[in-house]
């Protein structure tokens, strides 16, 4: 059986990554490899999530890139495109300690997938305050927030609007998310 195919534990996991090229995930005990090849556009609405949110953090609140591994109630680790993390880890850590806020980036090809599988399995992350879904192709954001019991929503809509993000003291600017970004508003991404 190929290391990739051995049931593991989520610290194992974590070890064996660090030899593998790649991005793997843990799901239900077993390491998966990530898509890779992201579009341009994927990664210029990632860095610009993370240049913004760089600029407003303050400890011990810190962004990191989907190399950080943020672990799932169920046991599974997953990587965000962007996690943002508000505990004093480790700075060696290859895990997030209390994140906040993950990110994800829309594509065609996992957009089912991200909008109705990822936030059900990231909502019953304890530290968790909010889940950001980014269409690539028109200025929208999917915004969920925990509230004292149960979790809302809301469609941002157009780079006038903000991104507020109380749980980790920030709030974004569309046109911050949007900068440099050929928009294509006839492919808009909608909720399945």
């Amino acid at each position: 059986m190929s290391a990739a195919r051995k049931l593991m534990e989520p610290d194992e996991f974590l070890v064996w990554c660090l030899d593998q090229e790649g991005r793997w995930e843990l799901v239900n005990g077993y390491p998966i490899r990530m898509m890779t090849g992201a579009t341009r556009k994927h990664d210029r609405l990632v860095t610009n999530l993370i240049v913004a949110l760089r600029q407003r953090l303050r400890p011990p609140c810190d962004v990191f890139t989907d190399d950080v591994a943020s672990r799932m109630s169920g046991g599974n680790l997953r990587r965000p495109d962007v996690t943002v993390d508000c505990g004093r880890g480790d700075p060696e850590g290859l895990e997030s300690e209390v994140p906040t806020v993950f990110f994800e980036v829309l594509s065609k090809s996992t957009r089912n997938f991200d909008l109705l599988h990822k936030p059900e399995e990231y909502k019953q992350v304890h530290t968790l305050r909010h889940i950001v879904m980014v269409d690539p192709y028109a200025p929208r954001v999917w915004l969920m927030s925990r509230n004292t019991d149960d979790w809302a929503s809301v469609d941002v809509i157009g780079l006038n609007a903000t991104v507020d993000l109380p749980g980790a003291g920030v709030s974004l600017s569309m046109t911050d998310i949007y900068d440099g970004v050929d928009l294509e508003p006839d492919l808009m991404l909608t909720p399945p």
